[in-house]
């Protein structure tokens, strides 16, 4: 499969945003960057005729609906963005003869684990947002089976809303900050997910056949509370970080305890090089300023 142009939605978000500065490094391509207002995830029934417009050969579905605790009350809105919109792209994909890449999360586990989740490992989410990403999942498969679905986890960057961000603001405004120890996971640059992504555009582009279920997040396993140490580190800042137990900060949707993901399917498929969370979040930290 020859892919010259490549269709990016989401593009404003954290991994959307990460491709279009990448977009520059890989000339071989044309990028055609779609947020919201360009291509809405929550109208499924105007697909068709944008894709049919610009006719991409791949597509990278970056948008979701991503707020965990609203989609607790949001039920329809997270159901038609994060299930049915991936299942009707995944089908056009398939019709059209169109590499579709998707991302998923590790929200679709129940967190009991002891370790590490396997791409094959049953899954069993223990919120709304996590069964919205595993239907999306099934869907997309079942319409299309050479959907590629990229789990990850944690995700960070220098653009848009995330924990690292959160947390520079919040040890800036406060004196102390209490963060959930009891939950562990890998923490997941968006940049480097990008390169991993364009890497497997690259593979396929030359050849390869890849299709089904990845897993990719950054080398190392943290909590919150750890994450948030190192976050304080990197910044110089001052404010004293607490350990809590998530018993002590209720959200209105539940967490998954242990959401470690084994990244060694991608990493020896597609010869992925993935660095550590703690080299990745410094790089991210300096993008900063």
């Amino acid at each position: 499969m020859r892919i010259k142009k490549i269709l990016v939605t989401g593009a404003n978000g954290q991994l959307g945003w990460e491709l279009t500065q990448l977009a520059a490094s890989y000339s071989m391509y044309e990028f055609i960057f779609a947020d919201r207002s360009m291509f809405d995830l929550s109208k499924p029934e105007l697909f068709e005729s944008l894709i049919q417009q610009w006719s991409p050969q791949a597509i990278i579905n970056t948008a979701a609906y991503t707020a965990v605790d609203k989609a607790e009350a949001e039920q329809d809105v997270a159901s038609l963005i994060n299930s049915t919109a991936v299942a009707e792209l995944a089908r056009i994909a398939g019709k059209n003869d169109i590499l579709f890449i998707t991302f998923s999360t590790d929200y679709v586990f129940n967190g009991n684990a002891t370790s590490p989740y396997l791409t094959d490992t049953i899954i069993d989410p223990i919120n709304f947002y996590g069964s919205t990403k595993a239907q999306g999942e099934g869907l997309a498969l079942a319409v299309n089976p050479n959907t590629i679905i990229i789990r990850t986890s944690w995700v960070f960057s220098s653009h848009g809303n995330n924990f690292v961000k959160t947390m520079i603001r919040l040890m800036k405004e406060r004196d102390s900050l209490n963060v959930v120890s009891d939950q562990i996971g890998r923490p997941t640059y968006a940049k480097d997910l990008a390169i991993a992504t364009i890497k497997i555009i690259n593979e396929v582009s030359g050849g390869k056949k890849i299709s089904g279920v990845y897993h990719y997040a950054n080398k190392g396993v943290t909590s919150w509370f750890e994450f948030a140490q190192q976050i304080k580190k990197n910044a110089g800042l001052n404010c004293e970080v607490h350990p809590i137990n998530t018993t002590q900060f209720p959200t209105p949707a539940k967490r998954p305890g242990y959401s470690v993901l084994d990244t060694l399917k991608i990493e020896t498929e597609i010869n992925i090089d993935i660095p550590s969370w703690e080299a990745s979040l410094l790089a991210c930290q300096k993008m900063l300023g």
